[in-house]
Order: structure tokens, then sequence, then C-alpha cells
């Protein structure tokens, strides 16, 4: 049974970060699906469009330590992780640690980094604790990435590679904002003064609490027959050059939970999964070279192809 307190909370929650980004209630939603399931979110879009903003409405109301990396080109892994340093006063070496050393990182501009520096996170983000000097450190609990990417076609960009892309569990973009949505950034106040102002709606005990609520959602077996005839449809050749992995499909599985307790509910609804899956597999699958579409639109076609229990 999912406390009604709880529930409050998350709706506080959402409307507080909604009143930051305005006009963008869905991406908002999945941003906090993605954080209460456990996993890393990726904003892709062009710069200007609150990618950063969101991120720092979404720590502070969360109430959690947060750090901000610019990736830029000569951004080196230390940089990230931390240094060991001799000191003099200890006869020893001593660890300094990096801003990965956090509960919310936001990787901004992540694709402007070369491949070393991006590969740094992987550890970080699948096994949250990282490897210095041969001793393993392991990182604040709870840990979560937001990292910000441009599009791939802008100056200065690498294309992050397979294995990191499917450590996010969701990619999403917020693109322009609708005209009602606009004239209020216009005549608003600034929206950095607005986040500086925040403050946090729930506690990181009361995020914990939220996590494993998540896990609490119940999935039928008609909703599990569904999800794998999705997953099913990734690996047929039809749609995608590969299919999905076991480990992505456990998280949509978490994701739709997430969104269902965001929504009030106790079990997840096939509405959860429609909802989720092209921000959940836009960036982990290849559309076959006959689609024609990009990889979100190739999504919303299998969706229509795959019939419902």
């Amino acid at each position: 049974m999912i406390s009604t307190s709880l529930l409050a909370r998350l709706t506080k929650l959402k409307g507080q970060v909604n009143n930051v980004i305005a006009g963008k209630t869905t991406q908002v939603e999945d941003s906090l699906a993605c954080l209460l399931a456990g996993g890393h979110l990726l904003i892709e879009d062009v710069p200007g469009v609150g990618k950063t903003t969101l991120a720092h409405a979404l720590a502070a109301s969360l109430g959690l330590r947060f750090s901000r990396v610019q990736f830029t080109s000569d951004l080196l892994p230390s940089d990230l992780v931390g240094v060991s340093v001799f000191e003099r006063q200890r006869d020893g070496f001593v660890f300094h640690p990096g801003p990965l050393f956090t509960q919310v990182l936001l990787a901004d501009e992540i694709n402007r980094a070369g491949p070393r520096t991006q590969s740094a996170l992987l550890e970080a983000m699948e096994e949250h604790q990282v490897s210095v000097d041969g001793k393993t450190r392991p990182l604040p609990q709870p840990f979560f990435v937001i990292a910000t990417q441009n599009p791939a076609e802008q100056l200065g960009t690498y294309p992050l590679p397979e294995s990191q892309l499917d450590r996010f569990l969701m990619c999403i973009s917020l693109g322009y904002p609708d005209r009602a949505s606009e004239r209020a950034l216009l005549a608003g106040e600034d929206r950095r003064e607005a986040v500086a102002r925040l403050q946090p709606v729930m506690e990181p005990d009361d995020l914990v609490e939220a996590m494993a609520a998540v896990r609490t959602v119940h999935a039928s077996s008609a909703l599990l027959d569904y999800l794998q005839a999705l997953i099913e449809a990734t690996r047929s050749g039809r749609w995608f050059v590969q299919g999905l992995s076991p480990r992505a499909g456990i998280g949509i599985l978490r994701l739709a939970r997430a969104r269902a307790l965001l929504q009030g509910r106790d079990h997840v609804a096939p509405d959860d999964l429609q909802a989720l899956l092209p921000q959940a597999l836009g960036h982990r699958l290849v559309p076959v070279a006959s689609a024609g579409r990009g990889p979100r639109e190739q999504v919303r076609a299998m969706l229509d192809a795959v019939p419902l229990p």
C-alpha cells in the first residue's frame, strides 16, 4: 500500500519543478520517473532551451548534493574522479575527491569531451563506485548523472559510445517552448533566480522511500507479456539493427512502475510503457536502413504494430 503522504509529496515535487520549467509537464514527469527508477538521464537538445535549468531544479527540489562539470575537449578523467596528492605532513599520498563524489552530477555538454573522459563515467554510472590507485571508492547514495548533450551535427562534439548510451535509462528533448510559456519566460523573472530560491520538497530519505515504493508497484502477467512482446519486436530485425538487452528491459519496467507511482497508481498500465518507450529506446536502437524514420518515430511505429494484451 503506497502512503498518501508520499503521493502528496510527489505531487508537490512535480508542481514545483513545473513552475520553473514552464510548459514541459511531460518532460518533467519523464525526468522524475527516470530518477525514481534509479536511472541516469540524458537531455539532448540545442543550447538555451533549459536543459541545465531542469537539472538544477530537480536537484534543488530533491534536496540532494549537486555538482556541475562543464565538459570540454581538454577535460581529463582525473578532473572528474579526483587525484592522489603527496602531502608532506602526512608523509604519504592523500586522495582528493573530484566532483563525481556527489549525489547529482550534471555533466553539461557531455559530448564535447573526448572518449577517454566520457568513459570515465561508465563505472560510476553502473556500479556507483570508482577505482583510483587500485582502490575502490563508493560514491554517495543516491547517485544520479544528469547529462546534457548538443545535437551531433554541431561543431566540436563527439558521439557517445553505445556502451555509455545504454547506461542512460532515458533520453529526452525539451524543445522550444510554446507561445504562452515563452511569453511567461520573457515577462517573468530570470530562471536562474527562480532556481536559486527553490527549497527542497523532499529529503534524501524521502527519495529513498519513493524509490522503494516504485518496486512495490504491481505489474500483471498480461503487462509483462506485453513488455516481452515489445522487447522481442526490437530483436526481430524488422524495426532495428539490434534489439534491446535484458538490462534495458528491466530498466524499462522500473520506469513504467515509477511513472505509475507519479500518477498515483499502484499498478502499471500499458499506457505507461507506450508513453515511455520512445524516450527509453530512441538513444539505444538504430532503425533498419529501409525505415526512413528517426529512432523515436520507429519506436512509435513498432508500438502501433504490436497488439495490446
